[in-house]
């Protein structure tokens, strides 16, 4: 069993123009004191062949966190179109929200991304160098993709110290676009 559970994401602001801070409202529930703080992260695949224009959009640290119902806004500056391919910026990609706690990631939500002209003249004949300011994007929110992984809690409390090495590199996890598949226990934003 899980320490911490989230049990609501709301992308605030959405659809939005792509040079907008992203806005997530989270809602966790802690079920067991924590001493360390707990680490949030938001990435944004900027290619689904090449892990190197991946973004690490913000990191932060939360916490330590006692038993209890808690909730926060994480906002993020938008990814920097510099680091992104041109053909990558307009279509779809994915944004990762993951949790970690001690350095293990417990938890990864991934939202497909669409982004396309705000006009539909633009969207059937797209100017030759991509317009960043006339670019929209629309986050999938009703569709996350909730991936866990087992993580030991208390360390110090465990006889052999031996627990489950963490994934090399979560967020490389699927490089096709697509977010990790759903965990089994609920897909949906509500009881995450």
């Amino acid at each position: 069993m899980s320490a911490v559970n989230i049990t609501n994401v709301t992308v605030l602001e959405n659809p939005a123009s792509f040079v907008a801070p992203f806005q997530f409202e989270i809602s966790y529930e802690c079920v067991t004191p924590l001493k360390d703080d707990l680490e949030w992260k938001l990435i944004y695949v900027g290619s689904a062949e090449d892990e190197t224009y991946d973004q690490l959009l913000e990191s932060v640290l939360v916490g330590p966190v006692n038993v209890g119902n808690y909730r926060f806004v994480l906002q993020a500056d938008p990814p920097d179109p510099a680091k992104i391919r041109e053909e990558d910026i307009i279509g779809v990609t994915v944004l990762l929200l993951t949790c970690s706690y001690l350095g293990q990631e417990f938890i990864r939500v991934g939202y497909y991304v669409n982004n396309e002209y705000d006009d539909e003249k633009l969207r059937e004949e797209p100017p030759p160098k991509v317009t960043i300011d006339k670019i929209h994007r629309n986050i999938l929110s009703d569709k996350p993709r909730v991936t866990k992984f087992p993580i030991n809690f208390h360390p110090e409390n465990s006889e052999s110290g031996e627990q489950a090495p963490p994934p090399d590199n979560p967020a490389q996890a699927d490089r096709n676009k697509e977010p990790p598949p759903a965990s089994s226990d609920n897909p949906s934003n509500k009881g995450l």
